[in-house]
């Protein structure tokens, strides 16, 4: 960020410097931080508590704060976009807040970390489930999301009573193709039968139209939804309890999660007055993972400017949590990671 001096003197000269001296090490003056990087990441529309991937980074980025001993808005923070509009301004007013590493949640905001890093030469920025290319300020991470989505497909062969089974994505892309690539070759792997629904909401901030989605889909006869929507995927979950609610334990129908563990937003009170829940697996993207790792590199001065980083089973990257998967669909899932991992299996991407 370029500083102007205006005016003359000695003593005007000496209160810049001190200020910009100040905004370097805001984040540790004021406490015993562990370091004077200042770092913010920019959500995309699903917002920074979708419970899926925003929410994966923040939490990470809070812990990374918290190792450092650095508060929210001290060292560190994330600024909320409510439109795709807001991420150019999101970005800048990280910029003019003093951060020096910017993440962009998401592929949606390409364009926007793109035209940033151009203009702010002297600070770095990641993209998340995207790539940037000859930028060396700009550090590009992306995930083996058909790895993980193969599991799911296993876990929903598994466990389907009616052999339909739905996937709901957020907004049609290469990030989401790589999802559903591997969850209908994971499902085909078991029994190729079985008929896979496919719908697109258009959006990952829409839980409203998550919601319609879900009742057609299990209307028409989907026991298990696989949903990749972000903040749309609320819509599925809602769906998923309402459903349940009125149903009996043996007709449930089951919600597969989304980059992290969302166990806990099956929880729901069945017919009969039993406490259930009606996860039947997450699929794991470690999203805040990534921003730690990255924070920790670039506090040392080693942040991968121009590369591109892979997460995928191999290296924990991605994964699955089987949740309410019986002994059969565990050890089928068990079977399956051994095997991508070592190449006999290859997921395809699309």
């Amino acid at each position: 960020m370029n500083k102007k001096i205006i005016g003359i003197g000695l003593a005007s000269v000496a209160v810049l410097s001190l200020a910009a001296c100040s905004n370097r090490k805001s984040a540790s003056s004021n406490g015993n931080g562990k370091t004077d990087l200042k770092v913010a990441m920019v959500t995309d529309t699903g917002g920074v508590d979708d419970k899926s991937f925003n929410q994966s980074a923040w939490e990470g980025l809070q812990e990374w704060g918290k190792a450092n001993n650095l508060k929210k808005g001290n060292g560190f923070d994330y600024f909320q976009s409510a439109s795709e509009s807001d991420y150019a301004t999101n970005l800048d007013t990280a910029v003019s807040s003093g951060y020096k590493l910017i993440y962009g949640i998401g592929f949606a905001l390409h364009d926007a970390v793109e035209k940033a890093a151009k203009d702010n030469s002297d600070v770095n920025y990641v993209i998340i489930d995207d790539v940037i290319k000859d930028a060396d300020n700009v550090a590009s991470v992306t995930f083996a999301d058909n790895e993980s989505g193969y599991l799911a497909g296993i876990a929903a062969a598994k466990s389907t009573k009616t052999k339909t089974v739905g996937f709901v994505g957020g907004m049609q892309s290469e990030v989401i193709s790589r999802f559903r690539a591997g969850f209908e070759a994971g499902v085909k792997s078991v029994d190729d039968s079985i008929k896979i629904k496919v719908d697109y909401a258009g959006s990952f901030g829409d839980a409203a139209k998550g919601k319609t989605i879900a009742a057609t889909q299990y209307a028409a006869g989907a026991d298990i939804i696989y949903q990749v929507a972000g903040g749309t995927g609320a819509g599925v979950f809602s769906e998923a309890k309402a459903e349940n609610e009125s149903r009996n334990e043996a007709d449930k129908v089951w919600v597969i999660g989304v980059d992290r563990d969302q166990a806990a937003e099956g929880k729901y009170t069945s017919k009969d007055g039993k406490a259930s829940n009606f996860v039947l697996a997450s699929t794991i993207k470690e999203v805040g993972e990534s921003v730690k790792k990255i924070s920790t590199e670039t506090a040392k001065d080693k942040f991968p400017g121009g590369k591109v980083t892979t997460y995928g089973l191999k290296d924990g990257g991605v994964d699955i949590a089987t949740t309410n998967l019986s002994d059969d669909a565990v050890k089928a899932i068990a079977d399956a990671k051994e095997k991508i991992i070592s190449g006999d299996i290859k997921v395809p991407e699309k």
